[in-house]
């Protein structure tokens, strides 16, 4: 088939939607199939055989740290030249919005992703009176496609309370082969100590935004010297947190990717994750697979992946000190090796191909249904 996704964010870019939308395209390219990436423009014109057709991107005033594509006529035209089978919206919202508008009024199979707790995000930047009106946005976008995926079993219990239409579950993945515990690397774990490699080293991983609470891992810090911090990543948030890390033994090191991020990974004693806003927080199982134990707060999505006094350590986020008491337990060496192997052991035979054969399968089920929506059509 051919198989026409449209993006919000693509590589260049760094985050849990392009690592999936990645491993996906790459699988369905070994299937068989013909991929093709609408995505903003960050440079990128083909990724492993897949064309992708880049639309201007700018940068938003409430986001200056990335670009985003708007909302665009062209995608119109592009749907004509590529008369795909399938098109698969992911994180409709700006450029994903004309996607859902033009391929539903040009009659194409449609099927949307929803990756991005946008909603919940705008608590953390004062706008939660826009809330509702936020929902019902999204709501009105996925409620076009014919499927509607999400990534944990509590967003699903979400969107369809908000009434968003025929939702599964898109099944988890993780590069087992790229994340392992023998990358570990004496250079790097230097680096990310900062030269004092005998102290434990706390790591996170992701995108340096209000929403990821990141601030809470300061207190560990003053509470212990035994714990140094990197911090992995980049985003709108950046410079307020190096200015609230100032004066502890944190290392910033911006983005990191493949064989890098991997030793980055390998070469801690502890991940921390303090956000409660993740639809899935694909950076969990990359560490669980890089034999760390981890401590992350208690939601939803967290519970589906890591089990508490098992892979790690959940602790109450309506609570500082919470977090801080539960990271200070890991100081004990044989509790981190004891979550470490069991982390480990419960995903180090994990991949991406499950999910993608699931994904290929949902386009199917709506390129057969929409078929015989359209002969009865013709038949009437």
């Amino acid at each position: 088939m051919h198989i026409l996704i449209i993006t919000e964010t693509f590589l260049p870019s760094t985050d849990g939607v392009v690592t999936r939308l990645t491993n996906s395209i790459r699988y369905f390219l070994e299937q068989g199939h013909q991929v093709t990436v609408v995505a903003p423009d960050l440079g990128v014109s083909e990724f492993e055989g897949a064309k992708v057709i880049g639309l201007p991107a700018r940068n938003l005033p409430f986001y200056r740290s990335k670009a985003f594509a708007l909302p665009n006529p062209r995608v119109k035209k592009l749907l004509m030249e590529c008369n795909p089978d399938i098109v698969h919206v992911v994180n409709p919202a700006l450029l994903g919005a004309s996607g859902v508008y033009y391929a539903k009024k040009s009659k194409f199979p449609l099927i949307a992703s929803y990756h991005t707790q946008v909603p919940k995000y705008a608590e953390y930047y004062h706008l939660s009176i826009f809330k509702g009106l936020l929902w019902w946005y999204f709501r009105k976008l996925h409620n076009q496609a014919s499927i509607n995926l999400c990534t944990s079993n509590v967003v699903k219990e979400e969107l369809d309370e908000q009434n968003f239409h025929n939702v599964h579950v898109w099944k988890r993945g993780v590069d087992t082969n790229l994340f392992h515990p023998e990358k570990s690397d004496l250079n790097m774990r230097a680096r990310l100590t900062n030269g004092k490699d005998n102290k434990k080293l706390l790591l996170y991983v992701g995108r340096l935004a209000p929403e990821k609470e990141i601030e809470k891992i300061r207190t560990v810090l003053e509470q212990s010297e035994q714990f140094v911090l990197a911090i992995v990543g980049d985003g709108p948030h950046r410079g307020p947190l190096e200015k609230h890390f100032e004066s502890t033994n944190t290392v910033f090191t911006g983005f990191m990717h493949g064989e890098e991020l991997a030793k980055a990974y390998a070469s801690a004693d502890l991940f921390v994750f303090p956000s409660t806003t993740e639809t899935l927080g694909l950076v969990l199982m990359e560490a669980m697979a890089s034999g760390l134990p981890i401590v992350a707060a208690d939601s939803g999505p967290t519970r589906e992946q890591i089990k508490h006094e098992k892979h790690g350590l959940l602790y109450n986020p309506e609570s500082v000190e919470s977090f801080k008491e539960t990271v200070l337990r890991l100081e004990d060496e044989a509790l981190r090796k004891r979550l470490a192997e069991a982390a480990w052991q419960d995903i180090h035979k994990m991949g991406w191909d499950d999910q993608s054969r699931q994904a290929l399968a949902f386009y199917q089920q709506v390129i057969e249904s929409h078929t015989k929506d359209y002969n009865k059509k013709e038949c009437s």
